[in-house]
């Protein structure tokens, strides 16, 4: 997996490979790190919430944290994403430590942690960045800031071999739509409500537990970079080339959740209430707000992209087809993981199976050979992504001329993130199709006669 497809994902695996070996291969072996990352992101949350502001600030941003419904989406599936949010969150505790007591010891961890965050996925390097933006904003001394330099560069240094490895593996994120409006505003919103929390008292006084090294290190010189770095980062990147995922940068809303916890502290002192009647009061009044959505994150069909859905379908279409394509190839995925569905359908644009070739996926045929291959059969079913259909590819742009060209489809099925659809070649064409081969069979000539 890493050497094909999956090498941002090596420490990941590696570690679920441990996991497994010691708990068991079961669903809740599976999503358990993911539930103990998000926890451990939101205490630790509170406590970076606490030490640049007061200790009710630091409740309220571990408890935002913990309702922002992405948040709960990544803590129960078994990706990286939630350890990464972990990792980010504890650099930016031990970026603030060793701001406040610089030793080589303090900026040691903080380089050791970027590091494993980077290696879970290297997108968290742009919470380096917002790290990056903060010290420029705080001014602080030279020693402080050649400790930071050197622990980042150390940091980005050592996550140097997955960047440049994966980038021999940067057709598995094709599949990434552009920036869509609802992506833009989003992002938008979520910055705009953390600027304006930044001008609230309470994100730019000092902790009393202990004099801070400079007076502008306070929360919103900590958490408006992280909430806004990565994500308008990861936005002017996809203008050149499409990547931006909420969960690739799921760690900047752990700066919108501090700055939400500022708010809610300057809501209670406003109203003269006490944070202990308010914080619980936001929460439930935050869960009532997003229940549908909570409650959609809980059901089946939250799981997008699930191909033993699509397999399934297609297992219930195979016998009224003779031939099987996919757009793009790497739908090929559905086949693979269920290949029992498949069974008597013939991949028509496939010219070396998996393990023929040495790939996860197998190598499809040139265009002509993949036309001519479709011209061939009666009923093709296409496995596919729903909405519009992206040919990025000559292969891909083949199969959708042919499609629209010579072939009607005859159902269509979307279930969970994938489109299954049969398609009949037109009733003229088969009828010229069956006279030329009749023409063309001596066999058939001979019985004619």
């Amino acid at each position: 997996m890493v050497g094909q497809v999956d090498v941002v994902h090596g420490l990941y695996y590696a570690v679920m490979h441990g996991v497994f070996a010691l708990f068991g291969d079961s669903l809740v072996t599976l999503r358990l790190p993911s539930v103990l990352a998000a926890a451990t992101a939101c205490g630790l949350t509170a406590l970076v919430g606490a030490r640049l502001s007061k200790c009710w600030v630091g409740v309220g941003a571990g408890l935002a944290l913990a309702t922002i419904p992405a948040v709960q989406e990544y803590a129960q599936e078994g990706r990286p994403y939630a350890l990464v949010l972990a990792f980010v969150v504890l650099a930016t505790r031990l970026l603030v430590g060793a701001l406040e007591r610089p030793d080589s010891r303090r900026w040691a961890g903080y380089a050791a942690t970027v590091l494993i965050a980077a290696w879970l996925n290297w997108f968290s390097l742009l919470a380096l960045a917002a790290h990056g933006v903060t010290i420029v904003y705080i001014r602080p001394d030279r020693a402080r800031y050649a400790g930071w330099a050197l622990a980042a560069s150390v940091a980005v240094v050592g996550a140097l071999p997955v960047i440049l490895t994966s980038q021999a593996q940067v057709s598995q994120v094709s599949w990434i739509k552009p920036l869509g409006l609802s992506t833009v505003l989003g992002v938008l919103i979520t910055i705009t409500i953390a600027a304006l929390s930044t001008r609230l008292p309470h994100a730019r006084s000092q902790s009393m537990q202990e004099e801070a090294p400079h007076a502008l290190l306070n929360l919103a010189a900590v958490a408006f970079p992280l909430c806004a770095v990565p994500q308008v980062g990861l936005a002017l990147i996809s203008l050149v080339k499409p990547l931006y995922i909420t969960r690739y940068v799921l760690f900047a809303y752990v700066g919108l959740a501090l700055l939400i916890g500022v708010l809610l502290a300057t809501i209670a002192a406003r109203f003269r209430t006490h944070a202990c009647v308010l914080l619980p009061a936001a929460v439930v009044l935050a869960l009532l707000a997003f229940l549908p959505i909570e409650l959609r994150l809980r059901t089946e069909q939250s799981r997008v992209d699930d191909v033993l859905t699509a397999a399934a379908t297609v297992g219930r279409l195979r016998g009224t087809a003779d031939g099987v394509l996919y757009i793009p190839a790497a739908r090929r995925d559905t086949a693979l993981v269920s290949p029992h569905d498949f069974r008597g359908l013939r991949d028509l644009a496939l010219a070396q199976a998996p393990v023929e070739s040495g790939t996860l996926k197998g190598i499809e045929a040139g265009p002509h050979d993949i036309e001519r291959a479709m011209l061939r059969a009666r009923r093709i079913v296409l496995v596919t992504d729903p909405g519009p259909r992206q040919a990025d590819s000559a292969r891909d742009r083949t199969k959708q001329r042919v499609l629209d060209e010579h072939f009607v489809p005859r159902s269509d099925s979307i279930e969970r993130g994938r489109r299954v659809a049969v398609y009949e070649r037109r009733e003229q064409e088969r009828s010229a199709f069956r006279a030329s081969h009749f023409d063309s069979d001596p066999t058939a000539s001979v019985q004619g006669r």
